[in-house]
């Protein structure tokens, strides 16, 4: 479970705060000043930490760097009674998330508390992004289209080289398993398996997260740091969303690719890496580096070889087969059973847009299996606005409006979800904040 520390000498304040993060699925651990907070974030290792400004033995301004000291990949927003413009500058400076009044009608709270988690999550999952033995290989690559095929075919070539390779193509068609699958398939097969995402970080975080640091380079930094590099050294880096990567720091890249060496933040001797490069984008970088958003010597030394990956609206026959391995993997988890999938539901997904491609798709699965009653997956059971696409009620169901429908729906995912606010949220595609308001609406 997902764990948040609050910080605050004031009980009752405290315990509110504590029931209502508690309520949205989070394990929530209480400490009532500097020390006692700096003594559970050893132990518990907490994603985020809620921290009062005034507190009895010290000041949370300058606690957020002694936090991150301790655990770097953790995120802090400070909480105050009375906002200070100066206090919130030194508070970002110092690695703060974010800085609010606070107040137990703060609407803030839980969408900045959700931004954070995530953010922590991507860090830790950066950080320790090594190859899993469970690492997909390309028998893994779901899609016998012809668009697919030819995909495949590219990365198996490359993949028994050492060739640089930059992976085009939107967001969430699978950028990152065909990286893992070329590492996998590689002669750097055995060495680390480092991911890492540009757009995930802050430019003066990521250019830690990227070469290390030493100790008392700058505010907040109380250890040597090892950077990514030296992670990756003898195996793979993967650069994902390299487009989003600020453009000093790609000159810092562009150096490292070309001379095999880095300097570690606070150093002064160069250190040799060896490490093969994939990058990935769902940018035009030519536009790009067009506009002067992106070098045009460093996208030449990354798209060696280039391998653009087909969406899937351009691939509608793979559908059936990704429908039917998620549908697989969720009902083990949901202990359900799915032996059929009914001809009208493949259809109406075939019709889709899918702006968010095979990642989509599987959040439409996920949700398709909480509503699903029986051994067959039917219109029905999609969300709502693919039935509002199509003008469709649900066909197996008696005729009814859709506000109806969509109360049902999600209803239906907070009783799974177990009141999980963020997790609903997620499922069904929408912010918080909004979720909060269709409750309200729909009296659930």
């Amino acid at each position: 479970m997902d764990k948040v520390l609050i910080i605050d000498d004031e009980r009752q304040l405290r315990g509110l705060l504590a029931r209502i993060i508690g309520l949205e699925g989070y394990e929530v651990i209480q400490a009532e000043n500097c020390a006692a907070g700096l003594r559970q974030l050893e132990r518990t290792r907490p994603e985020v930490v809620l921290c009062d400004v005034k507190l009895p033995d010290g000041n949370g301004v300058d606690l957020v760097g002694r936090i991150k000291a301790i655990a770097p990949d953790a995120e802090v927003i400070l909480l105050t009674a009375y906002g200070n413009i100066p206090d919130g500058v030194q508070a970002i400076k110092n690695g703060a998330f974010d800085y609010i009044t606070k107040g137990d009608d703060n609407p803030k709270i839980i969408p900045l508390l959700s931004r954070a988690m995530e953010k922590a999550k991507a860090q830790r999952k950066s950080a320790a992004g090594r190859q899993p033995e469970t690492a997909p290989s390309f028998e893994a690559v779901i899609g016998s289209s012809k668009a697919m095929r030819d995909a495949v075919e590219l990365a198996r070539k490359v993949a028994a080289t050492d060739t640089s390779v930059l992976l085009t193509g939107e967001t969430g068609t699978g950028k990152e398993v065909f990286a893992q699958a070329i590492h996998r398939e590689g002669g750097r097969r055995g060495k680390a398996f480092v991911a890492v995402n540009c757009s995930a970080f802050a430019k003066d975080l990521l250019e830690s997260e990227l070469f290390g640091h030493r100790a008392g380079a700058f505010t907040g930094a109380a250890k040597d740091k090892k950077g990514l590099f030296e992670e990756a050294d003898g195996g793979t880096i993967f650069l994902d969303e390299i487009g989003e990567m600020p453009i000093d720091l790609q000159a810092k890249l562009l150096r490292v690719l070309e001379s095999g060496e880095f300097l570690k933040i606070g150093e002064t001797k160069p250190r040799k890496v060896d490490m093969r490069v994939i990058a990935a984008t769902n940018r035009d970088l030519p536009e790009e580096i067009r506009t002067g958003n992106f070098r045009e010597d460093l996208y030449y030394r990354l798209s060696v070889f280039q391998i653009r990956l087909p969406s899937l609206q351009e691939r509608p026959s793979d559908i059936d087969e990704y429908v039917r391995h998620f549908a697989g993997i969720f009902a083990g988890k949901m202990g359900k059973k799915i032996d059929a999938v009914d001809p009208g539901y493949l259809d109406l997904l075939k019709r889709h847009a899918w702006r968010g491609n095979v990642r989509e798709l599987r959040n439409v699965v996920e949700r398709s299996m909480i509503m699903a009653e029986g051994t067959t997956l039917r219109v029905g059971d999609l969300p709502i606005e693919f039935q509002r696409e199509n003008g469709s009620d649900g066909n197996d169901a008696p005729p009814t409006s859709l506000d109806a429908i969509e109360k049902q729906h999600i209803a239906k995912i907070l009783s799974y979800t177990g009141g999980n606010k963020t997790e609903t949220a997620r499922l069904l595609g929408i912010g918080v904040t909004t979720l909060y308001r269709k409750i309200d609406e729909y009296g659930l």
